[in-house]
């Protein structure tokens, strides 16, 4: 198992490369009042049929030629069923997929966070060429990234330039330092 939410995101995002996305979208959304912590990843990608949709959550039903397992979907769904929380998987051909795991946010059983801002952060650095829209919320307070928004400011500087990579790292890490307020997951 994935010892932290943010490796799952990870994980997750990398099926969504693979599946041609061009738009990921990943949303972290803590809310204390309802105690629960949100994470939802979505893409354009090419999407799944209703066979690979019915068989995602399956440990030994993969697509992949590389290997006859495929762990990381139904782990995600395993804990966060087992941190009080629930699992939905959206899919349609040609138009991309939607993950969505909620996990109950005070339960003894959830796995950590995670280093979440790295996630992104290598996520964006690494995958220069597809659109990421980042969004983190802790109750009332959120932060967004949009990497089609960076684009269009640096007009033409990549976007994995020294320069720019280190602002998004900074980016990150002050606006959830921010968000949070002090708390952590």
């Amino acid at each position: 198992m994935l010892s932290e939410i943010s490796l799952n995101v990870l994980d997750v995002a990398q099926n969504s490369i693979r599946a041609g996305a061009t738009v990921i979208v990943i949303e972290v959304v803590t809310d204390t009042k309802e105690d629960r912590l949100s994470v939802l990843i979505q893409d354009n990608g090419c999407g799944m049929d209703e066979t690979q949709l019915e068989h995602v959550t399956d440990p030994f039903y993969t697509t992949r030629k590389t290997r006859k397992v495929g762990l990381g979907l139904p782990f995600l769904k395993q804990e966060a069923e087992a941190a009080d929380g629930s699992f939905e998987i959206a899919s349609h051909m040609e138009e991309g997929t939607s993950v969505k795991a909620v996990f109950g946010l005070s339960h003894r059983g959830r796995i950590p966070l995670g280093d979440i801002n790295s996630t992104i952060y290598q996520l964006i650095i690494f995958n220069d060429s597809i659109d990421f829209r980042y969004r983190y919320a802790y109750d009332e307070r959120e932060f967004t990234l949009d990497t089609k928004e960076i684009r269009k400011i640096l007009d033409g500087l990549p976007i994995n330039h020294p320069d720019v990579t280190q602002f998004i790292r900074e980016y990150l890490e002050e606006n959830t330092a921010e968000v949070n307020d002090g708390n952590t997951l």
